[in-house]
């Protein structure tokens, strides 16, 4: 085997687990509403307010979400996205 093909299979073997990585960290995540402090949600809101981490202002506002270990949301006393979605279109119609 030439170094060239054992150089290109090496790369492709570090770009190949860099991929896969956060493909299998993304599936035991899930994002939960209504559970963020101000300052600490992880990136846009329902309203369409803003679209970063760290711009809520306002405590376990149900339009703003945090990443947590999936499964977990409900304990945490959170909402899916579709609850969120209901209770965010009952309150502003």
């Amino acid at each position: 085997m030439s170094n060239k093909l054992l150089a290109s299979a090496a790369l492709a073997a570090v770009i190949a687990s860099g991929v896969v990585a956060p493909a299998e960290a993304g599936s035991k995540k899930e994002k939960c509403y209504g559970i963020a402090k101000a300052g600490q949600n992880d990136c846009a809101n329902l309203a369409g307010t803003h679209s970063c981490a760290g711009q809520s202002n306002v405590d376990y506002d149900k339009g703003e979400w945090k990443l947590v270990k999936k499964g977990t949301c409900s304990e945490l006393g959170g909402l899916s996205k579709k609850e969120a979605k209901k209770l965010y279109k009952k309150k502003n119609g």
